[in-house]
């Protein structure tokens, strides 16, 4: 790969998507069908009278038989030459998982965990967007918006809404609570496509301070991984009223000098520690071997019609995300016990198909590279607050050195001897505790907020 196309990806971050409805299913904007499950939304500031409309997920049965028949009716390649993943996710892992999800998975489960939680959708610059809001019992709670990234989506989240919303049945005290809101990318999931190009980062965090503001939150702080932390630095960037810091699981460290050398392929430096080594011997891996998929969404999204055609299809690509976090899936497959499940991949990859997203997601590449607002592990010049986790399997693990210098305001440094890139999802606990901990010392400047 060439230092160009490696520059072209680190200069993406966000989609435009192309416009659809989400064809025969029935997502249902319904009050009467969220009597049950939604708690009540703060009030929507006076400056905003746009509407907050309740909403519930009911795919219909058909759809979910027509992608059982799909994925039976899957037409295999030959297996890999290579006893590894080095030509890619291997045929018996995706196999296994195509067993699986046509004789055993169960989307209802997990339709039944997302419509458990208050699910909204609401209009920001002429787009629905889909979000999750959960308002902590304790009202001195702490307003928190989270972004997933791709392959993730809203999924990603659900394993931490009870520890942070409910602290007190989960290790920890009344003062640890947040309120916390999960919105669904544009193009991604239950949030609308955008039929134009525009909705890169910068503009997406526009629109998550909107909708913190419009739920009557005054004070709040985000967190994200992936795309999740491109977003939540551009909202730090701007500094939207409001916004106390920012916590990420991908953090942006690399100092320029090095992201130079590593784009030229050059050999290491000689001075660098031993954290630093390891995290320049992930990026060279990632750079060279790892970005195929960016690669082909970021020139050529529109290609990718087999991911909404096949279902096997689009579940490889998925997996195919990086090399340890493929790994970790390619175990749950073989039958191992990991921080996720077999169940865990597979809502998460319906989510895509069932909503026809694959190439909506996809074009979230292409339209940063239209107008490049930094590479993902480029340091942005954040000065507002941030807490770092630092995940061992994450694509790299920032080390402490690059952290400090990135974030002139770091907060918190947690570093993790286990994790890979979805953190919220495979290690709750872990994440949890690290916001508890990272945001703790913002707490004092809530003031009052809207209830």
């Amino acid at each position: 790969m060439t230092g160009f196309n490696r520059r072209r990806f680190f200069g993406v971050a966000a989609a435009p998507v192309a416009a659809g409805s989400f064809g025969l299913l029935a997502f249902v904007e319904d009050s009467k069908a969220m009597t049950d499950v939604a708690t009540p939304v703060a009030p929507q500031a006076r400056s905003d009278t746009a509407p907050i409309r309740p909403f519930h997920v009911n795919v219909p049965e058909a759809e979910l038989a027509d992608l059982r028949r799909r994925v039976a009716a899957t037409r295999w390649p030959e297996r890999e030459t290579v006893a590894d993943a080095t030509q890619g996710v291997q045929l018996a892992t995706v196999q296994a998982l195509a067993r699986y999800w046509a004789t055993a998975y169960d989307w209802r489960k997990c339709e039944a965990r997302l419509n458990s939680v208050p699910n909204y959708l609401t209009e920001i610059d002429g787009l629905d967007i889909h979000f999750i809001h959960v308002r902590s019992k304790h009202d001195d709670a702490l307003p928190l918006i989270v972004t997933h990234g791709w392959p993730g989506s809203i999924i990603e989240q659900l394993k931490i809404i009870e520890p942070l919303t409910n602290p007190t049945a989960h290790g920890g005290t009344a003062a640890d609570a947040f309120h916390v809101v999960i919105p669904s990318l544009p193009g991604y999931g239950f949030s609308g496509k955008p039929e134009a190009n525009g909705w890169d980062p910068p503009r997406i965090a526009r629109a998550w301070a909107v909708l913190m503001n419009r739920l009557g939150y005054s004070k709040y702080v985000a967190q994200g991984g992936d795309w999740g932390n491109s977003i939540s630095e551009q909202m730090a960037l701007q500094q939207p009223p409001g916004l106390l810091g920012i916590s990420t699981n991908m953090a942006a460290t690399v100092p320029a000098d090095l992201n130079k050398a590593l784009f030229a392929g050059a050999p290491p430096p000689a001075d660098l520690s031993a954290d630093e080594r390891r995290a320049w011997d992930q990026l060279s891996f990632f750079y060279q071997k790892g970005l195929g998929y960016a690669q082909e969404m970021t020139l050529r999204p529109q290609t990718l019609y087999g991911l909404a055609d096949s279902p096997v299809g689009l579940a490889a690509w998925m997996l195919d995300h990086d090399d340890a976090s493929q790994k970790l899936i390619a175990r749950v497959f073989a039958g191992a016990s990991e921080g996720l499940t077999r169940d865990d991949i597979l809502d998460n990859v319906t989510l895509y198909w069932v909503t026809n997203t694959a190439v909506s997601s996809a074009r979230l590449y292409w339209q940063d590279a239209v107008k490049p607002h930094g590479g993902f592990f480029d340091v942005r010049g954040v000065t507002l607050p941030v807490a770092v986790s630092a995940f061992a399997d994450e694509i790299y693990q920032p080390p402490k050195s690059w952290a400090v210098k990135a974030y002139p305001n770091l907060l918190d440094y947690s570093r993790h001897d286990r994790g890979t890139h979805f953190a919220a999802w495979e290690q709750p606990t872990l994440l949890t505790e690290d916001l508890r901990t990272g945001f703790r010392p913002l707490r004092a400047q809530l003031g009052p907020q809207h209830a």
